[in-house]
């Protein structure tokens, strides 16, 4: 079987991102050229484990991060688990192999003062600045991701609803509430995109000057620019915005399964990574209010 037929379940049978497909088959691609020029193989069924191990050992010599080597090996495993499912190979040479071990990363969510003060810093009344505005406050009341936020269109904003249809992962689709401002801001938004020149993606909710789909690079320039000017913080990122969203529900007294429900995630193991904020928190409360830290 090859790459291209694995794409197409994949994306067909699975609803695999585009981005996640390209990044499966450039592993792919850079497994086989490590198979052609160190043991002049081609076949990748014919593939035993201690060639991936060689592999591996490879790119760890040349410094990538355990998450990275950890990620081609997925594509290669799953490749293998499609070539077991339609009948091209009996067993993975990978059914025995672990993972390696990866230092969880600790995202800092922003401050609330932190976000405010953004919000509040864009407060000129053109196009380009109430889009930009409107993208911060809705990655940060909504807790969607960069790529859901760039697929939203016009008509998944329901207003009657109070509510916006957002297309996840894999298309699965969630319902997200819509605060009164938030609300008030698209409109402010939409009436300004009227007035644009030339629309040339007019179903999308977000567009580029130019009347174009927005775009992923364009959307993390505009947050981690806003964001240079304000905070300190290393990382500044839509996705840190997300994490924002999870941890300011949380520390408020949000119920951790309506988190996982509005972020979209499959399990409740993915919505605990932002908890950690939380947890601090309440030991805060706790050194304060437990009897015995009282009276010590």
């Amino acid at each position: 079987m090859s790459i291209e037929a694995f794409n197409d379940f994949l994306s067909l049978e699975k609803n695999y991102a585009s981005n996640t497909l390209l990044a499966y088959t450039k592993d792919l691609n850079a497994f086989k050229e490590f198979l052609s020029s160190e043991y002049g193989m081609s076949d990748l069924k014919s593939v035993h484990y201690p060639q991936i191990r060689r592999w591996i050992t490879l790119l760890v010599d040349a410094e990538l991060s355990n998450r990275s080597i950890n990620r081609k090996i997925s594509a290669l495993n799953s490749y293998y688990k499609f070539l077991i499912k339609t009948a091209s190979l009996k067993s993975s040479p990978l059914s025995n192999h672990k993972s390696l071990k990866v230092q969880k990363k600790v995202h800092i969510p922003f401050s609330e003062k932190e976000v405010a003060s953004v919000l509040n810093a864009i407060n000129k009344n053109n196009f380009e600045a109430v889009r930009n505005k409107l993208i911060v406050e809705l990655l940060y009341s909504t807790g969607m991701r960069r790529t859901e936020l760039i697929q939203l269109k016009l008509n998944d904003v329901d207003f009657n609803q109070q509510q916006l249809k957002v297309l996840g992962k894999r298309n699965k689709e969630r319902y997200i509430p819509l605060l009164l401002g938030v609300q008030k801001s698209i409109n402010s938004y939409i009436n300004l995109r009227k007035q644009l020149k030339t629309i040339k993606d007019k179903d999308f909710l977000f567009l580029t000057l130019k009347g174009a789909k927005m775009y992923g690079t364009l959307v993390y320039r505009i947050v981690t620019n806003y964001f240079d000017a304000i905070s300190l913080k290393v990382k500044k990122s839509p996705h840190v915005l997300r994490h924002s969203f999870a941890t300011h529900l949380l520390n408020n007294g949000a119920d951790l399964n309506a988190v996982k429900e509005l972020l979209g995630h499959s399990s409740l193991a993915a919505t605990q990574v932002y908890t950690h904020n939380n947890i601090e928190e309440l030991k805060k409360v706790y050194a304060k209010s437990h009897p015995r830290q009282t009276k010590s």
